[in-house]
């Protein structure tokens, strides 16, 4: 006998499209294992610009990833129906912002400046429709480093390569970050990226969610 194989019953109203204005594959990866439709756009967004007027202004961290989040979502163009999902990370450590490092030397550069510390991650996301912010909430987590030797790190930048440029800590910690650690204080959606339960949430309470 043919098993019958029967199609999941979706948990979202499809009336009310979701668009991502991201072109993170973590972030994409998260949404559709919690069975969400949605489309994604990588937005056109200067963010080093954004975050030095920050800092030039004396904007703190949490304001920061805001209000980059929100540039995310408001550069998608959209009809009045989609709701636009925008998300920033940004990492802070004693007063030093720091972001995507952009070669492996720069990644064991960062590392080494973490290492022994504790480090928070500031992750904001939006939700805007017709080109207006509707919702907006930002989390931290706070993760110690451990005092990992030199040769570990080595052997940790050949392990991960190239992967752990697309973190702004320079790791994963569903990967092989892991390692890096002693201990992790927050939520692990919020730490890949995107704070998944206050924006399901928010979706729940804009009927976009089943309830």
């Amino acid at each position: 006998m043919t098993a019958l194989v029967l199609k999941p019953t979706p948990l979202q109203d499809r009336g009310t499209p979701l668009l991502l204005a991201s072109g993170s594959a973590a972030r994409k990866r998260l949404l559709e294992n919690a069975g969400l439709v949605f489309e994604s756009v990588r937005p056109e967004v200067d963010e080093q610009a954004i975050r030095e007027r920050a800092q030039v202004e004396g904007r703190g961290v949490d304001d920061t990833a805001l209000e980059l989040a929100t540039a995310k979502a408001l550069a998608i163009n959209a009809d009045t129906r989609t709701l636009v999902i925008g998300s920033d990370q940004m990492l802070s450590c004693e007063g030093r912002w720091y972001d995507k490092p952009p070669t492996l030397e720069q990644a064991a550069c960062q590392l080494e400046a973490l290492r022994g510390r504790t480090h928070t991650l500031h992750t904001a996301v939006v939700l805007s429709r017709g080109g207006q912010v509707v919702w907006q909430h930002v989390e931290q987590a706070y993760l110690s480093m451990r005092a990992f030797s030199d040769s570990f790190l080595a052997q940790y930048l050949a392990l991960e390569g190239a992967a752990c440029l697309s973190c702004v800590g320079a790791y994963r910690l569903e990967g092989p970050g892991l390692h890096l650690f002693e201990q992790v204080r927050g939520d692990s959606f919020t730490i890949q990226g995107l704070p998944l339960l206050p924006l399901f949430a928010a979706l729940r309470d804009m009927k976009v969610l089943l309830p």
